[in-house]
């Protein structure tokens, strides 16, 4: 019987549907020590983003054939290490297209009209309209970065706010081209013309601090950064520095180089907007990414 191992909380529609699988054992919050020591007796691994997937991991699980992670984005596993050994990893990235693309929306949409501020305002006895004066998305440039899944799910929604849009990708996606009427560019044309900047790539060696100081030097002083992807896309040193100089207007994290960003001077600025890694955190993105990685697990174990 094929024994499944869960170490990172999924949708009991999942686990349920993982049962018809084979044995399945739900062991949350293991630490490196005793994920070491529970890994060897399983087949499948089944993670999502708070369990690190190390090459030590893996050499551990002398019967693993496969890692699933519940969710986008694979940079808690060392693929290449689980591919040295021959075991296949899969993830269900579509599972969060749709509430990350909202969440940056939100994010968007805050940053513009100022709503973190006019709440606690409020709630502070503070009567400050004068004071919130914001920017509409309306006729405004969005710069969207990395056209996968999620960057082109942004876009559609952006065009409901007759915003322009710009892309810059490795890739161009003509349908995505099409269907918006964006126009891809070089990173920094995007950078020099957009009001927005979304980022929605892949963290790689590549990737990694593709936001720093000169990046951030192009854009205007009038510009917001929303980053909902991975948090060493962002150099946040130099982030800090063009938030507080005004280099650029705002931005709005989901994400962070260290989660959480404890002692970090961005808690202490006006101008950015600070999520906990919320992206795919609604009922139909959790349900979601627990039923796809189950049916995908099935199809892998079949082949």
């Amino acid at each position: 019987m094929t024994k499944i191992l869960i170490t990172d909380p999924i949708h009991e529609d999942g686990i349920r549907l993982l049962k018809e699988i084979g044995q399945v054992d739900v062991k949350i919050g293991l630490n490196q020590e005793q994920l070491l020591l529970e890994v060897g007796d399983y087949d499948v691994l089944v993670v999502r983003s708070a369990t690190k997937v190390t090459r030590e991991v893996i050499e551990a699980g002398k019967n693993l054939k496969l890692i699933a992670r519940a969710g986008a984005g694979l940079d808690n596993i060392d693929v290449e290490a689980a591919e040295a050994r021959g075991i296949e990893v899969i993830n269900s990235p579509e599972s969060v297209t749709a509430a990350v693309a909202e969440l940056t929306i939100g994010l968007m949409l805050s940053l513009a009209r100022r709503i973190p501020r006019a709440d606690r305002g409020m709630k502070l006895g503070r009567w400050e309209k004068s004071e919130l004066i914001g920017t509409e998305l309306r006729g405004k440039t969005l710069g969207i970065v990395g056209t996968g899944r999620i960057g082109r799910a942004v876009g559609y929604k952006a065009k409901a706010f007759l915003m322009d849009l710009l892309a810059y990708d490795i890739v161009t996606n003509e349908e995505f081209r099409e269907r918006t009427g964006c126009r891809y560019v070089d990173l920094q044309t995007l950078l020099r013309e957009s009001d927005f900047v979304t980022l929605h790539v892949a963290l790689t060696p590549q990737t990694r601090h593709m936001i720093g100081r000169r990046e951030l030097s192009l854009m205007k002083p009038t510009a917001f950064l929303i980053n909902t992807s991975r948090g060493e896309i962002v150099d946040e040193t130099a982030l800090v520095e063009a938030l507080r100089e005004g280099k650029i207007a705002g931005a709005a994290l989901d994400v962070y180089e260290r989660e959480p960003p404890t002692d970090s001077p961005l808690l202490k600025l006006e101008n950015v907007i600070l999520t906990p890694h919320i992206g795919a955190s609604t009922i139909e993105a959790q349900r979601d990414a627990g039923i796809l990685i189950a049916k995908k697990i099935r199809e892998a174990l079949s082949r």
